[in-house]
């Protein structure tokens, strides 16, 4: 019977390793961005034995029904889980937590038997066997990372807006897996508000430690009509405003409020280099980034914390540019677009969420550029995913086709503008980043996992 079995030293007590993965969202963290399982539904609580998974897992373009159970738990010692229905004759992984001096080990033995006896046996050797490595050896370097961030930060009540997009999401089950409740601000669950008739819920927010401000039309999903401008712009002004002028009239306001920007604010600026302190650029982008940023006055003047969170080009699998490009560069058709010269301010999702956590107790306000610490050009970016992928990328994208494409202004603003963006602030704040170069992030991104620690 195949079988795989990973150890990895892990930063904290086997207590606290437990309660990592019996919290809401660690599956979610837990989930391979390349190669993720869709949760169908589930029943029971925690880690308990009874708990019932029905998922969704892909071999090749086949979705597949996998309907896993917890056979056992023990406290603080791990759990077990088998499947019930799936892809496999049988499948069982201990999920063991074990104390070693002051911190513990996660250990993870799975054992599984294929279908169709010995010619299944053969097609899973070279198809499930890799697989699972990669998953597990970064679901077990992810783990270590968050545990490593989760040390020593206390736990808060933290509400967040945007809360279901692909930032929102991850921040989320981050958050939730270290000890803190997330309260989502949303029209329909969690703390309702809606923004065309100005209205939302005051009372739930008394008392929050942290707000985390996300919500706003998507700038990249359509081309720029005069209608869709003017969305993009309202959702993040009116939006910041109805929050902001809530937030100052609590009796218990949050220490800290975290509201999205964007590197759009500085315009493109060629070879310059950007820190928090250069200003604000043209263009439709940069008039955004100014009234965004300008709407939070109500709680800067309330006396809130204001920290406006600069982002930069988020590198996800999930959504985003990343996720866009992908196709394209597995088939090996992918390369500069126009003479790739443009500066990528790039940075891992887990690193803006990092940041985002970092900030709640750094002694930070104003503007922090959320970006990695070393922008590299746009060849150099379309090389180096050709690269972590094993495909050629010496396609160019002509500018002029670009442009027709997705019209001259969106083109300009979104593809070829030039910002050399740096996380001054950040660093010099003692922020770590997990994901500092390019490679790196993509590998990790993309299940080509180093070692935790």
């Amino acid at each position: 019977m195949p079988e795989l079995l990973r150890r990895t030293a892990m930063p904290c007590s086997v207590e606290e390793l437990f309660d990592w993965h019996a919290r809401p969202g660690a599956f979610e963290r837990l989930n391979p961005p390349w190669d993720p399982v869709r949760v169908l539904s589930r029943s029971g609580e925690g880690l308990d034995a009874g708990q019932r998974l029905e998922l969704e897992a892909r071999f090749g373009p086949v979705p597949v029904r996998w309907v896993t159970v917890h056979t056992a738990c023990e406290r603080p010692g791990g759990f077990v889980d088998e499947q019930e229905s799936g892809p496999f004759a049988s499948w069982r992984h201990e999920h063991r937590f074990l104390a070693e001096g002051e911190g513990s080990v996660l250990e993870d033995h799975i054992r599984w038997e294929a279908p169709l006896g010995a010619v299944g046996g053969a097609v899973t050797a070279v198809t499930v066997a890799p697989r699972l490595e990669r998953a597990f050896a970064f679901r077990h370097r992810r783990t270590h990372d968050d545990l490593v961030r989760h040390r020593g930060v206390r736990p808060r009540r933290v509400a967040i807006t945007g809360a279901t997009g692909m930032v929102g999401t991850e921040l989320s089950a981050f958050l939730t897996t270290g000890g803190h409740e997330v309260l989502p601000v949303s029209r329909r669950t969690g703390i309702r508000w809606d923004i065309d008739r100005g209205e939302l819920e005051a009372e739930a927010l008394e008392g929050v430690d942290a707000v985390v401000h996300l919500a706003g039309e998507s700038v990249a999903s359509e081309p720029w009509s005069a209608e869709r401008k003017r969305a993009i712009t309202e959702s993040r002004i009116r939006s910041t405003d109805l929050l902001c002028r809530t937030l100052a009239k609590l009796e218990r306001k949050p220490a800290v409020l975290i509201s999205a920007s964007a590197v759009g604010f500085y315009g493109d600026r060629g070879e310059e280099e950007l820190t928090e302190d250069s200003g604000s650029g043209t263009g439709f982008l940069a008039e955004v980034g100014r009234a965004w940023e300008g709407a939070t006055a109500p709680a800067e003047d309330a006396g809130i914390r204001v920290v406006h969170l600069r982002v930069g080009i988020v590198q996800s699998c999930k959504g985003g540019a990343l996720a866009t490009m992908l196709p394209l560069f597995r088939a090996g058709g992918g390369g500069p677009i126009g003479d790739g010269a443009q500066w990528v301010p790039w940075i891992h999702l887990d690193d803006l969420v990092g940041a985002i956590h970092f900030l709640f107790d750094a002694d930070l306000s104003g503007p922090v550029n959320s970006v990695g610490p070393a922008p590299v050009r746009q060849g150099e970016h379309a090389h180096t995913l050709g690269r972590v992928l094993s495909r050629p990328a010496l396609v160019p994208a002509p500018r002029f086709a670009v442009s027709v494409a997705m019209g001259p202004e969106r083109a300009r603003e979104l593809v070829f503008a030039s910002q050399r963006a740096l996380p001054r602030r950040l660093l010099d704040a003692g922020f770590r980043f997990l994901h500092p170069d390019l490679d790196g992030a993509l590998r990790f991104e993309l299940g080509q996992v180093t070692e935790a620690g």
